[in-house]
């Protein structure tokens, strides 16, 4: 085999492997139910915490892990949102709000306990659970 073809290989193989340790090395035991892991979007600042989700053609991340019993401003963020995700839904804490088309909406959920919240948008088309630890 010339040294071309050896090389090739070589960069190809540690390639794979590279991939391999970026894929296996995510955060695996916060995996939820469904296999998807949560994005960290998520931070606590003065005593408050903070969830952020992107709303445009659904919501993101759509599954989010925050700690129970803090108080927590869910801020939504919208950038040239005009489908169904302009509208959030939270039934258990009655809560449904139109969102600007682009912006920032914050609202003000309180100290959950442990458990999930669930959320929506406008048709129930596009879904999103927060799991409060």
């Amino acid at each position: 085999m010339d040294s071309s073809k050896t090389i090739s290989l070589s960069i190809i193989a540690v390639g794979i492997l590279v991939a391999g340790v970026i894929f296996f090395s995510g955060d695996n035991d916060k995996v939820t139910a469904n296999g998807i892991p949560p994005k960290n979007n998520t931070y606590i600042t003065d005593g408050k915490q903070i969830i952020e989700l992107n709303a445009k053609n659904g919501f993101s991340p759509t599954v989010t892990n925050a700690k129970a019993g803090v108080p927590t401003t869910l801020r939504i963020l919208t950038a040239g949102t005009y489908d169904c995700s302009s509208v959030i839904s939270i039934p258990e804490l009655d809560i449904r709000r139109n969102l600007p088309p682009s912006g920032t909406t914050e609202i003000e959920i309180g100290a959950h306990a442990k458990g999930t919240m669930d959320g929506t948008c406008g048709m129930g088309m596009y879904p999103f659970v927060i799991n409060f630890l």
